[in-house]
Formats: C-alpha cells, structure tokens, sequence
C-alpha cells in the first residue's frame, strides 16, 4: 500500500515482533493460519517501528483488508492477530508504552449449518468412496478434518473401541479420547489392513487433501450449498443433542474447551425445560374464548 510504509528510526521493529510471537507460540495450533496473516501483512507493515504503528495504520490495514472482498470475519481475523501482537509487544515484552485500539468489524449471527439425515445419505452416496468413508466416521465422531485426515491406527484400538486424539493434535492442546460407536467400528473396518500406518488411504497412500474437486461436485450434485467440511462437526453435534446428549457431555466429546462453545446447539432440545413449561396455568377454550385457568381451579 503506498504511503504505509514507514523508515524505521528506532526501537523494535514490526518484523521482529512477528518473529518473536512465532517463537513463543510455536506449539499454538493455529500457528500456520498466523503464519498465512503475517504474510499478507508483511508488505503492509514490514518497514514500521513499533511505536509508529497506531491507529491511521491499522485502519489502513482495515481497509486494504477490505478491499479484497472477504468477509468480515476474515478482516477480523487479521486485526485480532495484529491486536494481539501489539498487545504482548506493550504488555509482555514492554516494548511499548501504549498501542492503538484496534476495533473489530461487525459480524452477523452464523446460524449451525448441518445436514439433514437424508442430506447426509445423499452425499454419502454422490461421494467417491474413500471420502465418503472420511465423511461417514466424521459423522460419527465429530473430529475436525485434520485429525480424521491424520489419524494413525496407532492412535485406534479396535478392541477398546476408542480412538484419541494426542495433545499436539488438538485445537485446545489437550488429548481427545473418542469413542467408537458401530458407525464409527464399521468404517474403520473397511478400511483395516490398506495401509500400515494411516487409516484413510487413496489408491494405497496416505489421503493429503479431503476437500476437493471430489467434494465440491458431490455437494452440487445433491443441492447442499453453504456447506464446508467443518459442518459435518456441526452436524454431528446437532444430531446428538436432538437425540438428547447433554450439552456438558457433548461438550466432553467434542472436546470443547469451555460450555460457551457448545450452546449453538442448545436450542435443538428443550426436553429439560418442557417440565417447566408446563408449570403454567392451562389456557382453556370456551365458547371461543379463552379463560386460564389457574390453581384454584381444582380446589
């Protein structure tokens, strides 16, 4: 961006905050998604003291970011981690002694896209064969792409019927214990003895890629639109709580870090709170009217 870039004079540099952050978050789970930021920041703020990075630049980071056309989750995205860094430079490393606000943009309420049975039958049968088996054990236990992508029979017992998944693996860096319901046992079956190391393979070797030209056209054959792999995790936990998990066990499953994260999905069940619906007065029908009638009805 022209006029963005400044001549450092003094002090720390925006490039070596970002290669600080890298260091000390190097066992972050999402440190390539910062690592994809921080190269499209680069150009940007490449040649800025920190100190000189206040609020002008990052509304002109705002802007630029923007201008792409992506979405305003994806800008704050980028301003977060912009924020973030600015943040530990002042507060951690003390590098600075004050920072510019960095204001989010306004992002509309994301309704859980999730798949009907009859959808997920479909695609199911519209899908090649290893991905659908891929889809079909997502279904089954909630894992995140990567780790369905990822997983090792080292880290299956079939006897047990669990899986896990290790720390390092984990968006929260804690270890996922997942239990194999039949779904789960029968897809992982059809998959035994293809490969020595990894569960899903692709003409005998390790599957790289699930979402791709495959999946798109399945989608489009079936009519699923607005539908990203990561909606099968929120398919699975719909389909649980319809079926009455509890929020806080489905929680455990998912391997959600904190309740918040799980009650997107409360409003699929309200069998805990009909008993306290009911606790009203009966509205009753009378020459087409209505009376309520209360308590003291029945003394």
């Amino acid at each position: 961006m022209a006029g963005l870039v400044l001549e450092t004079l003094h002090g720390k540099t925006w490039p070596d905050a970002v290669e600080r952050w890298l260091s000390e978050k190097s066992d972050k789970a999402s440190l390539n998604s910062d690592k994809c930021i921080f190269r499209w920041l680069e150009p940007l703020l490449d040649g800025y003291d920190i100190n000189d990075i206040n609020r002008s630049v990052v509304d002109a980071v705002t802007k630029k970011k923007r201008a792409t056309g992506v979405k305003n989750g994806t800008v704050n995205r980028t301003l977060a981690l912009l924020r973030s860094v600015l943040i530990r430079a002042c507060v951690d490393w003390e590098w600075v002694d004050a920072i510019p606000k960095v204001r989010l943009l306004k992002e509309p309420d994301r309704r859980v896209r999730y798949l009907t049975h009859e959808e997920a039958s479909a695609l199911l049968n519209e899908l090649p064969e290893h991905l659908s088996h891929m889809v079909a054990f997502s279904l089954a236990t909630g894992l995140r792409k990567g780790n369905v992508i990822g997983l090792c029979w080292s880290q299956v017992d079939l006897v047990r019927r669990v899986a896990w998944i290790h720390p390092d693996q984990s968006k929260t860096r804690k270890a996922i214990v997942v239990p194999l319901n039949d779904d789960a046992m029968r897809v992982l079956t059809l998959q035994h003895g293809r490969h020595a190391v990894r569960v899903f393979t692709y003409n005998g070797e390790p599957v790289i890629a699930a979402t791709t030209a495959a999946w798109y056209k399945a989608l489009k054959r079936c009519g699923i639109d607005d539908f990203r792999w990561h909606d099968l995790r929120h398919t699975w936990a719909s389909w649980h709580v319809q079926q009455g998990t509890p929020l806080h066990v489905l929680q455990e499953l998912g391997g959600w870090q904190s309740a918040q994260m799980v009650r997107r999905y409360a409003h699929f069940s309200a069998g805990h709170l009909a008993v306290h619906a009911a606790n009203l007065p009966v509205l009753m029908v009378a020459n087409a009217r209505m009376q309520v009638v209360g308590p003291e009805a029945s003394v």
